[in-house]
């Protein structure tokens, strides 16, 4: 934390108040406290502190009726409010935030965790993490060992609890052992499909929390013309391939039907692009609160020597990706492979690694692993990638997706 600020803590329970306040002035915080809320609204507003930290259950006025109070303040409108409760249910956690906190955090709290949350909702924070990066299908053993051999899934935490899950290769089965042990309440999720190829949807069948009563989540995706995104998920379940149908999910599960477009999912700015690719292949823009994560795979970035080169494609492509802060796209190939595989619908790191520097992107993931290539493979392409940015003095910078690697935006 580079600035010292205060959180005002609100919470009847003076041990709460001392543990939780132990906690954050060792993380370099000032800390006031009071356990009346209406007290502790009166001082807030003659002295606005840099967060609020309540309690939902306290006598004379509970926590959601003091975040409406406190939001209804001119000068409190921005100032982050964070829910510290024992409550676990849904319904609390959508009052909650609909009466203006940004952030909710159940009780009991983790010692070794609690900062980080914490601060994640003050930077209104968008965790990114990989669970599967490889393509085609999944590659168990040794030369897999630093990369990950799973295929293709990544998330996004976004504040007000909004999780993005996106594509279902096998690495969201370690997504779903991940939630199953660490995720408190119902898992409320967006699924983003990018295309119904295998190693994009064949291991959303053992995604725990479809079969969980209380649970919702909503599976996005492309339409092939009149076979619509629940019939895709629909027939890799048949029992003739698979011993369980749709019909033993518990959870609530919708299917929405996407195109190219721009489409408001959860408050959140969802923007769409066809691909060049076999089929009807989506990326995504996700842009909040003045950044952006794109998610392009799978596509085919056509060199301009040939006959499949499009310049309209890559100059909306370019576009798409414009400024971006994160771009996790297809790098399958090292240029001498791509020849032989060239309408296979995958691209080769001196496309990519162009196109990101075209594009002024900031960061660059280098993701759908080829199977056929090792850890020291891919770290080869990341050096080949390093090469052409410094000769182009380019400002992007370039590394290969991991998995079970997470970082904070």
């Amino acid at each position: 934390m580079s600035e010292k600020r205060t959180i005002y803590i609100v919470d009847d329970d003076p041990y709460v108040i001392k543990i939780v306040a132990l906690l954050l002035r060792n993380a370099g915080y000032d800390v006031k406290h009071n356990t009346s809320s209406p007290e502790a609204y009166r001082e807030i507003c003659l002295s606005p502190p840099d967060v609020v930290l309540t309690d939902i259950m306290m006598p004379e006025m509970d926590g959601i009726a003091l975040c409406k109070r406190l939001r209804e303040h001119p000068e409190l409108q921005a100032t982050p409010i964070v829910v510290l409760t024992a409550k676990t249910y849904d319904f609390d956690k959508r009052r909650a935030f609909r009466f203006g906190a940004n952030g909710y955090i159940q009780k009991p709290i983790n010692p070794d965790t609690f900062i980080d949350q914490l601060e994640s909702v003050i930077k209104m924070g968008i965790t990114l993490s990989f669970w599967g990066v490889r393509g085609t299908l999944p590659v168990p053993g040794e030369g897999s060992l630093r990369y990950g051999g799973n295929t293709v899934c990544v998330t996004l935490s976004l504040p007000k609890e909004r999780f993005f899950i996106f594509d279902a290769g096998t690495g969201i089965k370690a997504l779903s052992n991940h939630l199953i042990a660490h995720h408190k309440g119902n898992v409320i999720a967006k699924i983003f499909i990018s295309h119904p190829h295998w190693d994009h949807i064949n291991a959303l069948p053992f995604f725990v929390p479809l079969y969980i009563q209380g649970n919702e989540i909503e599976i996005c995706g492309p339409s092939h013309g009149d076979v619509r995104m629940r019939d895709l998920i629909s027939a890799q379940m048949d029992d003739v391939y698979f011993p369980i149908t749709m019909k033993e999910f518990a959870a609530r599960v919708y299917f929405r039907d996407l195109q190219e477009g721009i489409y408001d999912i959860d408050g959140v700015e969802v923007k769409t692009m066809l691909l060049t690719h076999p089929g009807n292949c989506l990326g995504y823009r996700i842009n909040y609160k003045h950044r952006s994560i794109c998610y392009v795979t799978d596509q085919e970035l056509y060199p301009r020597s040939s006959p499949s080169y499009n310049p309209l494609y890559r100059e909306q492509l370019q576009e798409f990706v414009k400024d971006t802060d994160v771009l996790i796209t297809d790098c399958t190939y090292f240029d001498e492979e791509y020849p032989s595989k060239e309408g296979w619908g995958h691209s080769s790191v001196s496309e990519v690694v162009h196109l990101s520097h075209l594009a002024n992107v900031k960061r660059l993931f280098i993701y759908h692993h080829d199977p056929d290539h090792a850890d020291d493979d891919i770290d080869r392409m990341v050096a080949q990638a390093r090469t052409i940015l410094n000769d182009l003095q380019s400002s992007t910078e370039c590394q290969a997706a991991r998995e079970q690697e997470s970082l904070l935006l």
